[in-house]
């Protein structure tokens, strides 16, 4: 077993986060289509989503570890886009995003390591193991979607 802590991964998809979103001040305004074709997104969203994302399963983490059913998933996630979403991003959004996401990032790493190596693969079917978690969460996607704003357009506009 790896006694590397798996909650690592989700401190380094958050810097690459947070360094496409330096980029995210030049937004010119215009919400972005994902690659699935389906989904778009903003600046706004993009942090919403990457916070959302940690806090769901930071909470599923410890209902897995307490040995409870977790609480159903009732986001409507990256399927609406809110009026807070198409706001523009400053660096004031910036220097927001750096602390929310990283506290978070470093919050869910220190749960990873308080429970500990024996808890990170226990199978607790139908739900992921912990490592599966961070694995899933160490994926920048929402992030990468927006992409790196500061040379181009950043991909297709959302008609």
């Amino acid at each position: 077993m790896d006694d590397d802590n798996p909650g690592t991964t989700v401190v380094t998809a958050i810097e690459r986060v947070l360094d496409l979103a330096r980029t995210w001040v030049a937004w010119d305004g215009r919400p972005r289509l994902a690659e699935d074709g389906e989904r778009v997104y903003t600046p706004n969203k993009v942090i919403r989503r990457t916070a959302d994302h940690i806090v769901d399963h930071l909470a599923e983490i410890e209902a897995l570890l307490a040995g409870v059913p977790t609480q159903p998933d009732e986001w409507h996630a990256s399927a609406v886009t809110t009026a807070t979403d198409l706001a523009p991003f400053s660096e004031i959004e910036l220097r927001e995003a750096h602390q929310r996401l990283r506290r978070l990032a470093r919050t869910f790493e220190l749960r990873m390591a308080a429970a500990g190596p024996d808890e990170w693969d226990v199978l607790r079917t139908p739900n992921w193991t912990l490592r599966e978690i961070a694995v899933h969460l160490g994926d920048p996607w929402y992030a990468e979607q927006l992409g790196d704003l500061s040379g181009s357009l950043g991909g297709p506009l959302a008609g």
